[in-house]
């Protein structure tokens, strides 16, 4: 694994002594002592307490040390939400290995590619998924043992069966420098194959610290988070922060979202905190529950993963209160690029809504934007947003050509868009992979989107370019209604809104849009949803719809 950053030489003649860093499991053996009998971790009616949840990681290091697993071993695990995915991450960050999480909603085939690309040495594979299991066990050549993850037939053995045959048994927290990797963090794989983003303990350590000062201030033992997303990825980061307070995380029953569901449980723990996607804020804010249930005790509601459209962002709050922090940063620099927190976001338009805006700095963060020759430009010129800071990834596991991509002059380069104020506020423009070219001109479909959703009968946009042999590319708007509502009325609307050249020639209106595992919704499935449909055929024929 390489990248293109530098590491500095000594300064003023002094050679660091030592890089090593705490293990982050010792945010386990911390809160065993202060904190044994509170609550970590709440699942339905079970409640596992810091002192059971330490013993649980130290009993399934120890099973997994006997079947060969150490430090730099990598442990694919595929699992729906649940208490031994949990102790799974801490079980391995104790023993020095990496923990492979994925998203549980992937195909065997595409499991089986991630097993394969990490070289991961077990796999912990949730019993609902045996075709992943066969999957993996097929393709990767790396693989010692697959174990299973809750009820089912296949494995060598059950976590549950691991833990205790060795309940009670003492594992050390491995020695860890602070480039020594924790954790695989798979890309979402928009334009293509997942690449692994390598996190270390070093880097970790300063992401955990960096969200408790500019995501959750002021975070206590006394607080709580309500996880409405897989622990594989942001929300495992999240629920890493609030260890690290000794707060309780709370899983819903079941992989699936019900909202009404979630209310109930954020009026009976006292939730002070959830991290979310925009999309599932959006549910929430507009989910009849938002006004049946008690939601006070909600402090802070974190949306990542994408930008909030203005008129979803208003309605958050006018239905949940001053509560919403937004945050920018890719799961390669874990989140940490920008923040824009609470008291600056406002319901009423005007200067002070920063409206289209993700924030300012993360704490220990510098964003520059640059243009395709690495220069910074000035304020409100648009460029590739890029960063540099101790959040930032390690690089891509054996992947120096995506490395030598990413990286220029020691900045980690984003691939979104977008440009910065005068008072550094930053706002993004859109993926670079989504901008498209239409006469000559560049256009970015997220100002386009903005515009659309101002629109009262419109709840979700998508804008994209199609090939087009006159003008290169054309545009093309794909939206879903809340109320009746045809292209005709819909262009004219957005006439008087945005300049001729950037109107989408057609739009198409489906009932939903097609969403990733991560609840985002990625331009390439909604261009493979208008081929599949035919519709891109007749995108130059007036008056279709879907």
């Amino acid at each position: 694994m390489t990248t293109s950053t530098a590491k500095a030489g000594p300064v003023g003649g002094l050679t660091p002594v030592t890089t090593r860093v705490m293990n982050l499991a010792h945010f386990l053996t911390r809160n065993a002592r202060h904190f044994g009998d509170r609550p970590g971790l709440i699942w339905g009616e079970r409640q596992w307490g810091w002192r059971e949840l330490d013993a649980a990681a130290h009993a399934l290091c120890a099973a997994l040390a006997a079947r060969g697993i150490g430090k730099g071993d990598r442990i694919l695990v595929h699992s729906k939400n649940c208490d031994e995915m949990f102790v799974s991450m801490f079980a391995a960050f104790r023993l020095g290995a990496v923990w492979v999480p994925t998203n549980f909603r992937l195909m065997p085939e595409e499991v089986a590619y991630l097993a394969t690309s990490s070289g991961a040495k077990s796999f912990l594979c949730h019993g609902d998924f045996p075709d992943h299991a066969t999957a993996v066990a097929k393709e990767s050549k790396a693989l010692a043992f697959t174990w299973r993850i809750g009820a089912g037939s296949f494995g060598e053995t059950s976590l549950t069966e691991a833990i205790a045959a060795h309940q009670g048994q003492h594992v050390p927290d491995a020695v860890v420098d602070r480039d020594d990797p924790c954790w695989f963090f798979f890309t979402s794989g928009t334009t293509g194959r997942s690449k692994a983003a390598v996190l270390t303990h070093g880097q970790m350590g300063f992401v955990i610290t960096n969200h408790l000062a500019d995501l959750v201030p002021g975070s206590t033992e006394q607080d709580a988070s309500l996880v409405v997303a897989p622990l594989s990825h942001g929300a495992g980061v999240h629920q890493l922060v609030l260890a690290a307070r000794g707060a309780p995380s709370i899983l819903l029953p079941t992989e699936r979202f019900d909202i009404d569901e979630a209310f109930r449980l954020i009026a009976k723990h006292r939730v002070t905190n959830i991290f979310t996607v925009p999309t599932i804020l959006k549910m929430l804010a507009e989910h009849p529950a938002v006004d049946q249930h008690d939601h006070s005790s909600l402090r802070h509601v974190i949306y990542a993963g994408a930008p909030m459209y203005r008129e979803d962002q208003k309605t958050a709050l006018k239905k949940l209160g001053k509560v919403l922090v937004q945050y920018f940063g890719l799961g390669e620099v874990t989140g940490n690029i920008t923040v824009l927190p609470t008291h600056l976001h406002v319901e009423e338009d005007g200067p002070a809504a920063r409206i289209g805006s993700c924030g300012v700095e993360r704490t220990g963060i510098q964003v520059s934007i640059q243009n395709d020759a690495g220069e910074e430009l000035k304020p409100f010129e648009t460029g590739e947003i890029c960063v540099i800071g101790p959040a930032v990834f390690a690089g891509y596991y054996e992947n120096p050509e995506a490395n030598a991509k990413s990286f220029r002059n020691g900045w980690f380069r984003t691939g979104d868009l977008g440009h910065m104020d005068e008072e550094g506020f930053t706002y993004i423009t859109g993926r670079a992979s989504d901008m498209y070219i239409s006469g000559g001109s560049n256009i970015y479909p997220r100002e386009i989107e903005e515009k659309i959703l101002t629109h009262p009968a419109i709840a979700e946009a998508a804008v994209l370019g199609v090939p087009d042999a006159v003008w290169g590319e054309i545009g093309v708007a794909v939206c879903v209604a809340r109320s009746p509502v045809d292209e005709n009325e819909l262009a004219s609307y957005l006439a008087e809104k945005i300049p001729r050249y950037k109107m989408p020639k057609r739009f198409f209106f489906f009932e939903e849009l097609p969403k990733s595992g991560y609840g985002k919704v990625p331009k390439r499935l909604v261009r493979d949803e208008l081929e599949k449909r035919g519709l891109l055929d007749f995108v130059r024929a007036p008056g279709a719809q879907a």
